[in-house]
């Protein structure tokens, strides 16, 4: 599909109504709060494809795995985030017609997504199968500061002729999951009520008992000729799990009636069963009499302080400024960290492709996001998320066999694993090393040791026990192996000794022993609690201490890449780039055999690694392995371009960095897997903005110093970026090879500027000049 949405700094727009593209659009469009989501499908009825899509976060069923073959081990569910009540829905008649884009010609069609202030807007005029046109116009948002709450503005307006309109706004609880594996609905109907100016849905899950209750009001106007009056008769349905009011009235030719609805939506998660229904009605009354365009200012004046503390600023790409502005628009709207029980899909609340569950995705790739961005009890609460499910970790190394240690799941809601594939549920459990590095992320970023004692000991300990069972020592290659893994390049499965693998096992049982070594010093008292509480044995820290020394890491002697697995060079290496095009994407081209025999690598494996430990190996490792890895690269999965664009850019490779950020950046704007329409890549979204602060800016934590070398790519006039740090907020300034950093408080900065160290105050600035000969963040030459 040809890239069809405008380059606008601020907005996402479209022009022109495509059926073929709707689904796409839906996604892209989304808005959300990070309590509920609402993909951008219509107020009306439509007929054409469409994934209609209203979430509710942490609100999820257990739907039956589905397998041909089914192995011991395999979860009996996979979880699903649920598709809730559609609380958007205003059927339109005119002149009894049923408005349906699906059915009817548009002409000026507009969709806008505003990021500046969360809202979604559309205008059209649709012209009617016998001829009239109708102009329609719609304003709708998902309230940051009343997260329960969600408006619409709604007008229609007939063109040439007065018109009897109908108007019907309503709940409707009887939706379906696209994902479903048996094609079962998972609602089961508790309520649904009807007045004249309200209409209730009160539901709750087939398993699990979630229950929501949703709570409709409105109010109609009409404007135009302020002599013309208008008469509304209303009248109610209901049946199981919808209900709805319809209004009827005549509509003079140029006469705009519009309908302003606000609904409430809460669940059994945050209110007690038997209020739920009361307090959705509460909740949407105070919407009606706060009145739409207060609701909207204060929608405006919430979205203002996420941009001032968070936005990044591009001068000289309207392309890139775009992009990176829509990832941390959708970031923004899928979380907000105020409650320890919810994590982040890989989808956000955009689609139901990965059933909305937890992947390693949080802690590889989002954790620095809100690291820099939000406050410090953000990023303590994701790993405060994995902490509450270690007993489930542990249960489920104990059902693959394992005595003792945590395997963490691959996908999960509650702790548990819920994935149904082999190589991933059994094989990919690379997945431990990333949460064991959000852990060390985490205390390097904020100099929060405390959370070790309290939390991130204990799971870095259980991590810790499951890689010295998972490992096999082999007499004859001298060191210990890690046999039977899928690395996360999925496109080879059930291999020996991938690098990136075996690596963060063995860092792994590295920085634990080095987190106990922190707690004797700092806090001897809580790292004795928890080695008493665990059972825990010198004999067992001096077994990791010799597992880490010798764990396998497989080098060719004569070239001194790392090897991916062991058998990886014995494959025919040819380049992404000597390949026909329309073999790609492989993944919807080629057999999986055929995939598993290749060179081709789905997303960055070994280069991984080279990320996450780039203290440990100096520049011109990371350039012979990136100069081979990355040209046989496919980066079909959208957690790749990221990581490639912020070792490129360390390398000194600014249009491979360019290359990989604006590939990163504009997934799914430009839809590049072919695959939007499933939901937006929301995880890889913060790879992207990792791509520009650890990438152009060159951010790093080393010894409790924020180090950055920034650069910018030579078609930038300017880029600037905030992020906060152990009490300060810097605002980062790069232009051309000169950087400025601004202190806006409240703390002093400890900092690094290409290779000065500065503690910079508060209200104070500094600035430098990027050396040319500069190389990675860890080894740059002092300005």
């Amino acid at each position: 599909m040809k890239p069809y949405l405008k380059v606008n700094e601020w907005r996402i727009i479209e022009e022109g109504f495509d059926p073929e593209r709707n689904e796409v659009s839906e996604s892209v469009f989304s808005i959300g709060n990070g309590y509920m989501g609402q993909r951008a499908n219509f107020e009306e009825q439509y007929g054409g494809p469409s994934l209609q899509g209203s979430y509710m976060a942490g609100v999820y069923y257990p739907d039956k795995t589905r397998v041909g073959w089914w192995k011991n081990g395999y979860p009996e569910y996979f979880a699903k985030v649920l598709n809730s009540v559609n609380w958007i829905g205003i059927d339109v008649e005119i002149d009894g017609e049923t408005l349906d884009l699906a059915r009817c010609k548009t002409e000026d069609f507009v969709r806008t997504l505003d990021m500046r202030e969360g809202t979604l807007s559309r205008s059209f005029t649709a012209v009617l199968p016998d001829g009239k046109r109708v102009r329609v116009e719609s304003l709708r948002f998902v309230s940051v500061p009343y997260k329960e709450v969600g408006a619409i503005r709604y007008s229609v307006t007939p063109l040439d002729e007065p018109a009897e309109l109908k108007l019907t706004p309503y709940l409707d609880a009887d939706v379906v999951n696209k994902d479903s594996n048996y094609e079962e609905k998972f609602w089961d109907a508790i309520a649904q009520n009807a007045g004249l100016d309200y209409a209730s849905v009160e539901v709750r899950t087939k398993k699990l008992d979630f229950r929501v209750a949703s709570h409709m009001v409105y109010e109609l106007a009409a404007t135009g000729d302020e002599d013309q009056e208008f008469h509304v008769e209303a009248d109610t349905h209901k049946r199981e799990k919808f209900a709805g009011v319809t209004l009827s009235l005549r509509a003079e030719a140029g006469q705009s009636i519009t309908l302003y609805k606000y609904a409430a939506n809460v669940t059994s998660r945050d209110h007690l069963p038997e209020a739920l229904a009361d307090t959705a009605r509460d909740l949407a009354e105070d919407a009606r009499e706060r009145g739409f365009d207060a609701l909207l200012e204060a929608q405006r004046e919430a979205w203002a302080e996420k941009w001032r503390d968070g936005d990044i600023a591009i001068e000289g790409d309207d392309k890139a400024q775009q992009a990176i502005r829509f990832n941390i628009f959708q970031l923004h709207q899928t979380y907000t960290g105020e409650d320890d029980r919810l994590n982040i899909g890989p989808k956000g609340f955009t689609g139901e492709k990965y059933g909305g569950s937890t992947y390693w995705d949080t802690e590889a790739y989002c954790l620095p996001f809100y690291l820099s961005t939000a406050d410090q009890h953000v990023a303590r609460n994701l790993l405060i998320y994995r902490y509450k499910h270690l007993e489930k970790a542990k249960e489920n190394a104990a059902k693959l066999g394992f005595s003792k240690g945590a395997l963490y799941p691959m996908v999960t809601m509650n702790g548990e694993e819920c994935h149904n594939e082999w190589e991933i549920t059994f094989e990919e459990i690379h997945r431990n090393g990333a949460i064991a590095y959000a852990i060390y992320n985490y205390v390097e970023y904020t100099g929060d040791t405390a959370y070790l004692g309290e939390y991130g000991f204990e799971v870095l300990a259980e991590l810790s026990r499951f890689w010295e069972e998972r490992v096999t020592y082999s007499e004859r290659r001298g060191a210990y192996l890690i046999l039977g893994v899928t690395g996360p390049n999925e496109y080879e499965n059930n291999v020996n000794n991938n690098w990136y693998t075996n690596r963060m096992a063995a860092w792994t049982l590295e920085y634990t022993l080095e987190a106990a070594n922190i707690l004797k010093a700092e806090n001897p008292e809580a790292l004795e609690a928890v080695a008493e509480r665990i059972g825990l044995t010198k004999a067992e820290t001096d077994k990791w201490a010799d597992i880490s020394a010798r764990m396998l890491l497989a080098e060719d002697p004569e070239t001194g890449l790392f090897l991916q697995q062991d058998g990886f060079l014995d494959k025919e290496i040819l380049p992404v780039a000597q390949l026909d095009r329309s073999n790609l994407p492989l993944n919807q081209k080629w057999s999986w055999d055929r995939i598993l025999r290749s060179c081709y690598i789905k997303q960055a494996d070994v280069l991984q690694g080279l990320f996450f430990l780039g203290d440990r190996y100096d520049l011109e490792t990371k350039r012979r392995n990136f100069d081979f890895y990355e040209p046989i690269t496919v980066h079909e999965s959208s957690l790749s371009p990221c990581v490639h664009s912020i070792l490129a850019g360390e390398l000194g490779y600014t249009d491979k960095a360019y290359e990989m950020y604006l590939r990163t950046s504009r997934l799914d704007l430009d839809n590049y897997n072919n695959d939007t329409e499933d939901g937006c890549h929301t995880t890889s979204m913060a790879g992207t903005w990792m791509s520009v602060v650890h990438g152009f800016g060159g951010l790093r934590v080393r010894g409790g110093r924020l180090v950055l070398n920034p650069f910018s790519p030579d078609s930038w006039t300017s880029l600037s970026f905030k992020v906060g740090f152990r009490g300060a907020r810097l605002k980062v300034t790069v232009s051309g090879g000169h950087t400025t950093v601004e202190n806006e408080g409240p703390e002093a900065a400890s900092l690094t500027l290409y290779g000065r160290e500065i503690d910079l105050p508060a209200g104070e600035s500094v600035s430098g000049e990027r050396n040319p000969q500069a190389g990675a963040p860890d080894e740059a030459v002092e300005a």
